[in-house]
């Protein structure tokens, strides 16, 4: 009986908990794209890890974060090619540049040089065979198709790359970059384009990938440099991938604040949610009391209301799900960075259950209160 109850008071009654509902479902999505926003801002950071397929990777000792690599000393990579359990060593050079666009403005492009040959480690899940071959044209290189506009550049263009005259040979999806932007090109065009590769053997990276059967871990153990001054460090992708997030997320004055926005985001929201929701539950305290009055029991009145409340929540769900996915299609249409991994679904489901289950709660301690007597008046 209880569960019919619960259900038909709030389908008859449906205009009463509907802001309820709206609250609880934008309460979620306030969540969810802060949260994915988030993860997007500093998954950019690590993307040039993410989308490469290399299982580990060689830096500048103690490096904290991808971007802030530096060259490596000559004979890096000398374990790295003795190692039994290393099936291939790639290069992978980062340097800095002004984009100079036809209107004067500079803006800051980080010129990612990379290995051309097909089956190349960098950028492995994001680049096709036909655009990584299109870096082997002279002065070539790749932007992301969502930094055309902010880089006044078009497919076929011709750009200036630190005086140096470039061409755009095709556009990508997905390197994205904070503030500045990406550029991938080959070794060649680089040294034409990039001061920092005076000789042209500097590498700020090797890349390493592993025969089939080899431990990452227990490789990258091997390959720690033991020399007294240590020279360079070993990562395993992943590690360096959210040791690169959490440095920006942690270190820096724009992940502590993002951080503290999403919180305040969240706090806004459960607050709110959890008021409409608690204050749609109290609107109906007189047929409450009246059940009361008819002797049922405070455990039979809590089993109605968290049930509605439980209810509520799942139809907010459903809102927010249906709205979660309209903003992703948003997000992909004018290339916004966003993350939306199966934790921030999972957990923002959770919490949002848990919000309106709590003012449930809440609205029985009113109910638990108030005199029957007084409330039938």
């Amino acid at each position: 009986m209880n569960v019919s109850l619960a259900r038909s008071s709030l389908i008859h009654e449906g205009r009463r908990y509907l802001a309820a509902v709206l609250a609880v479902s934008f309460a979620g999505l306030l969540l969810i794209v802060q949260m994915a926003l988030l993860l997007g801002l500093f998954g950019s950071v690590s993307l040039v890890i993410e989308q490469s397929s290399a299982a580990l990777w060689i830096g500048y000792r103690n490096t904290q974060s991808v971007d802030l690599g530096r060259d490596l000393p000559p004979g890096s990579d000398l374990q790295a090619w003795q190692h039994p359990g290393v099936a291939s060593v790639e290069r992978l050079h980062l340097g800095f540049g002004d984009w100079r666009r036809d209107d004067g403005v500079a803006i800051s492009a980080t010129i990612n040089a990379i290995d051309t040959r097909p089956g190349a480690l960098a950028f492995a899940r994001l680049l096709t065979p036909q655009q990584r071959k299109l870096l082997d044209e002279p002065d070539a290189i790749l932007i992301d198709s969502a930094d055309q506009e902010k880089l006044g550049a078009s497919l076929g263009s011709q750009a200036e790359i630190n005086g140096k005259r470039v061409r755009v040979a095709g556009l990508v999806d997905g390197i994205r970059a904070i503030g500045g932007v990406n550029v991938l090109t080959s070794f060649n065009t680089a040294r034409a384009i990039d001061p920092g590769l005076i000789s042209g053997d500097e590498t700020t990276y090797y890349l390493v990938a592993l025969t089939p059967g080899s431990d990452a871990t227990q490789v990258a153990h091997e390959l720690n440099d033991r020399h007294p001054y240590k020279r360079y460090s070993v990562w395993r992708a992943r590690d360096f991938s959210v040791q690169s997030q959490l440095y920006w997320l942690f270190e820096s004055g724009a992940g502590t604040g993002a951080g503290v926005a999403t919180l305040l985001g969240l706090i806004v929201g459960i607050v709110i949610t959890s008021q409409t929701l608690a204050a749609s539950i109290l609107a109906s305290v007189k047929e409450f009391a009246a059940l009361r009055a008819l002797g049922v029991s405070q455990w039979a009145l809590r089993q109605i209301v968290l049930e509605q409340a439980f209810w509520i929540g799942l139809a907010g769900l459903i809102i927010t799900a249906a709205l979660t996915v309209a903003t992703i299609w948003l997000g992909m249409a004018v290339g916004i960075a966003m993350l939306f991994p199966w934790w921030l679904l999972a957990g923002s489901a959770f919490v949002i259950l848990a919000i309106a289950l709590g003012s449930g709660w809440y609205a029985l301690g009113t109910l638990y209160k108030a005199d029957p007597a007084t409330l039938l008046r």
